[in-house]
């Protein structure tokens, strides 16, 4: 068994490498880690295991066992090109913000990822749900422009409306019924064949 603080995994099986689990369920009571086992156990009914995911999954490792801050390395250095994407990246979010959103949301930072090869963007939220960054692929604004890339922006803006305030993070109901108000597709993927 190997203990993490992995802010996205609670926890992963391997047969190999055996059993990964957030530190934070150390504290965890018995019933909690049944769950855990009854969820990495073999030939588990699938209603059975996806019972026992909601029950680890509702326990709250990060009271237990908080994140470490990630600190961003040197060699993510900021390019003046990329600066100058990101300074028109923030000053939409402002406009957006004031537009649809009644200027509640919070300031966020904007990053760029080469890294991304099928996702446009994402919010990236704490434990607990703040939201603390939205990334753009740097990929699809060069490949799709400005008028896509700014559609990317204000879809991950509604997950962040989500985050701030106390919704899941998901494209269900709500987020369907807000993007649709602020005038963008409610999809999870992009249709990039227009």
């Amino acid at each position: 068994m190997y203990l993490t603080g992995n802010s996205t995994v609670m926890l992963s099986w391997h047969a190999a490498k055996g059993l990964r689990i957030h530190a934070g369920y150390a504290a965890a009571p018995d019933d909690v880690l049944r769950a855990v086992v009854r969820f990495v156990a073999r030939r588990v009914p699938r209603a059975e295991r996806l019972a026992a995911r909601r029950t680890f999954m509702a326990f709250p490792v990060h009271q237990h066992a908080p994140v470490r801050a990630t600190r961003r390395r040197r060699s993510q250095s900021v390019s003046p090109a990329d600066q100058a994407i990101i300074d028109r990246l923030v000053q939409e979010h402002t406009a957006f913000n004031a537009k649809y959103f009644g200027g509640q949301l919070g300031e966020i930072l904007i990053t760029l990822s080469n890294r991304m090869r099928r996702r446009l963007g994402e919010l990236r939220a704490a434990p607990g749900g703040a939201p603390v960054e939205i990334v753009l692929s740097r990929r699809h604004i060069a490949r799709d422009g400005w008028p896509l890339a700014l559609d990317t922006l204000l879809h991950e803006m509604v997950h962040q409306w989500q985050a701030e305030n106390g919704l899941p993070l998901d494209h269900g109901r709500d987020f369907r019924r807000k993007a649709r108000a602020v005038g963008i597709v409610p999809r999870a993927v992009a249709d990039l064949t227009r």
